[in-house]
């Protein structure tokens, strides 16, 4: 009996081990960008970033949290130690990384417009120019779309969610978006309200604006953490976890890191 006793008290020693040694990774994110990140009728979180988050944190032995931002407020919110990562479809850039880090490259998607079915419209200077076209605030089509569109006379309309982005294209207030071609399919092409509409011409080309693909932003001085999660995020392309979720959120849509 006393051996018994010693071995549950071992077996709970490791176990109240393993339990510290498992860290809390607060996720930041902004829930109202689907197929990525939203919310579902029952209020909880669910998208493709849910669920890599959620396997990025079984490989790693993290326990996961998530903390909601507007896109535009997510690096300063990271810079302000309000979450530990950012975990919200952002682009690798180097605008972005002269103010945070990121852990290597996960995936890519590529940014097209979208604009009424029949309009003719093309993602070119000469076939928008005098057009309105709506983007996220603070994401890459913005910037994008301010670089390459606006000085040639096509009004550039950011908003903080993209769904109002929608609404006013259905609305006729905008001619199109520049937006993430899985986030346009699943958002607003596949939806009643986006029956009109389709992807117009290829997608946009910029790898300096546009970036590398996407990743995980962190500050620069959490070593520790990104070699964690690269460590990680290495894991999930190999087991074949990312090419799974790729083909349920972005069917036909070929996400690896070129």
């Amino acid at each position: 009996m006393k051996k018994l006793n010693a071995l549950f008290v071992a077996i709970g020693l490791l176990s109240s081990a393993s339990a510290l040694a498992q860290e809390t990774l607060r996720y930041g994110l902004e829930s109202q960008y689907p197929p990525f990140e939203s919310r579902n009728a029952s209020g909880e979180l669910e998208g493709f970033d849910i669920e890599l988050g959620k396997a990025i944190c079984q490989v790693g032995n993290f326990k996961c949290s998530w903390v909601e931002s507007s896109f535009d407020a997510l690096i300063p919110a990271l810079a302000a130690k309000k979450f530990d990562a950012i975990n919200s479809a952002m682009n690798i850039t180097e605008a972005r990384m002269k103010s945070i880090g990121f852990t290597n490259p996960i995936y890519r998607i590529p940014s097209m417009l979208i604009v009424k079915t029949g309009s003719g419209l093309l993602p070119t200077v000469d076939s928008l120019k005098g057009k309105s076209i709506g983007v996220l605030q603070g994401s890459i089509q913005e910037t994008f779309a301010k670089k390459h569109w606006e000085p040639q006379g096509v009004t550039v309309t950011p908003y903080q969610d993209q769904n109002q982005v929608y609404n006013d294209m259905v609305a006729g207030r905008l001619d199109g978006t520049l937006v993430m071609s899985a986030a346009g399919q699943s958002g607003f092409l596949e939806k009643p309200q986006g029956k009109e509409f389709s992807f117009a011409g290829k997608a946009v080309e910029d790898p300096v604006v546009l970036g590398v693909g996407i990743g995980f932003g962190l500050r620069k001085d959490d070593a520790k953490l990104k070699a964690a999660l690269d460590a990680a995020i290495v894991k999930v392309q190999n087991d074949g976890t990312l090419t799974r979720l790729a083909a349920k959120f972005f069917p036909g849509i070929d996400v690896s890191v070129k």
